[in-house]
């Protein structure tokens, strides 16, 4: 009997410690949109992507002008057909036909080769400002005892956001770290959280 009472004693100040030492962990939050969004360098960067896009579908636009003013010129060749110019007219119909396919599979071509090369741009430039963003949060996560840091950023979802109330926000000090200025940014409202 003493024996149980004895081990009830140490699970309950196994289950103590536990709870003081958890208790004792702190928890930050921050806002990855509003860093990358007032942050110059991830300006930069994105301004790059979306010039290299509109530069893409600029390209891509002007050869659909091209088939669409071909495809319009085959229509109009074809209600010139008669008995008299029927050899004729069919073979300008089928080389035009054979123009547009080819000019419609350089198109497909164009926006698949597009798609690539913006990817390729975003995984050549974005991994740097992650790098820089996770190395600020790790100083100041450690800098301020931080056991556990949580990003509120819409983008990023709330589903691993399990249960927020209050704790460090340190957005603006990672902000500072990176050198953003001080510019507030509208404000992600955290999602609505239950308290366990």
């Amino acid at each position: 009997m003493k024996k149980l009472i004895k081990g009830l004693f140490v699970a309950a100040g196994l289950l103590l410690t536990t709870h003081v030492a958890n208790a004792q962990q702190k928890f930050g939050h921050l806002n990855s949109d509003e860093i990358f969004g007032t942050w110059s360098e991830a300006k930069t960067v994105s301004t790059t992507i979306e010039n290299l896009a509109k530069t893409k579908q600029a390209e891509i636009d002007k050869m659909i002008t091209e088939y669409q003013n071909k495809l319009k010129a085959a229509q109009e060749k074809e209600r010139t057909l008669s008995e008299a110019n029927k050899e004729t007219v069919v073979k300008e119909l089928q080389q035009a036909q054979t123009e547009l396919q080819d000019l419609q599979k350089r198109i497909e071509d164009a926006r698949e080769k597009a798609r690539t090369d913006v990817e390729t741009k975003q995984r050549e430039l974005f991994p740097p400002l992650q790098q820089k963003v996770a190395t600020a949060i790790n100083a100041i996560s450690k800098d301020k005892g931080l056991s556990y840091v949580f990003d509120t950023s819409a983008s990023q979802g709330f589903n691993n956001l399990v249960y927020f109330d209050g704790g460090e926000d340190i957005t603006a000090a990672v902000k500072t770290r990176l050198g953003i200025s001080a510019t507030p940014a509208p404000a992600a409202k955290p999602a609505a959280t239950k308290k366990p």
